[in-house]
């Protein structure tokens, strides 16, 4: 019976967290034909052979790539507010997503950025910024901003977070925003989960703390059947076959139908 509870009390939690999926024909409805946002999932762009290190090159053949398709890049902020029905998004919309803050960031992916006029979010570490060489400083974050990237929160120093009581949870979650906002001087309303792992639990003390929306690693495209704290993305490696392997990954074929997946 206790553990009957237990369930019923996470369940009830849960509900109150996160967007509720569809449950009825219009709900459905208004997924089937509402936005369908790709959210891509980068972390370093470099020349090197490290599985999370994109070469420039082809970087920037896969933003020449969405500029000749058509797509256009938003912000977490459009995203939000296009999920709500609050503004309109364009046809093919994409956010495309840093985790880390790496340097390169700034000297290899920060150019070809605008070179297509594309905008960009970083989800930085903040004790790792102007601290460790590989990763930005405050002035490289601030320029980029100025010129179409928005900066927002990947934790103050990233943990597991489900390894974590809840006072280091809390505290890893706050003062990464406290920090940002600090020396960015704007909100910082969203977060990316180190390694994109994440529970109920941990959404229910981002949204306390005042986080409008969180992005996982879940494979997948966002709309409006998606959870706020629990958004999909489309994460692109580094492989022998680079560009093959990101025009599969956007390709979209209704993998969640094909392997089983579900949006939870």
């Amino acid at each position: 019976m206790l553990k009957k509870i237990l369930l019923l009390a996470v369940i009830v939690i849960g509900l109150g967290f996160y967007k509720s999926q569809a449950q009825t024909a219009d709900e459905i409805t208004a997924i089937a034909e509402g936005p369908k946002i790709l959210v891509l999932n980068y972390h370093q762009v470099a020349d090197k052979t490290a599985y999370l290190a994109v070469p420039p090159d082809d970087f920037d053949a896969q933003m020449k790539f969405l500029v000749d398709s058509g797509c256009i890049t938003i912000t977490p902020d459009e995203l939000y507010a296009g999920l709500n029905g609050e503004i309109e998004l364009p046809p093919k919309p994409v956010l495309i997503t840093f985790d880390d803050g790496y340097l390169d960031n700034y000297t290899n992916a920060f150019p070809i950025l605008k070179k297509y006029g594309l905008h960009a979010t970083i989800f930085v570490i903040p004790s790792f910024t102007g601290v460790y060489p590989n990763y930005m400083n405050w002035e490289q974050l601030k320029e980029m901003e100025a010129n179409g990237i928005t900066i927002e929160s990947h934790t103050l120093t990233h943990p597991k977070l489900e390894e974590l009581p809840d006072d280091e949870i809390r505290s890893e979650l706050l003062n990464s925003k406290n920090l940002l906002e600090e020396q960015l001087g704007h909100p910082i309303e969203f977060l990316a989960y180190p390694t994109g792992t994440y529970n109920l639990h941990i959404a229910g003390i981002a949204q306390d703390i005042g986080y409008k929306g969180a992005f996982t690693i879940k494979y997948g495209v966002v709309d409006r059947g998606s959870n706020f704290f629990a958004l999909e993305r489309v994460p692109i490696f580094h492989s022998p076959t680079t560009m093959k392997d990101f025009y599969e990954r956007i390709a979209w074929r209704q993998s969640f139908e094909e392997f089983g997946w579900k949006k939870r």
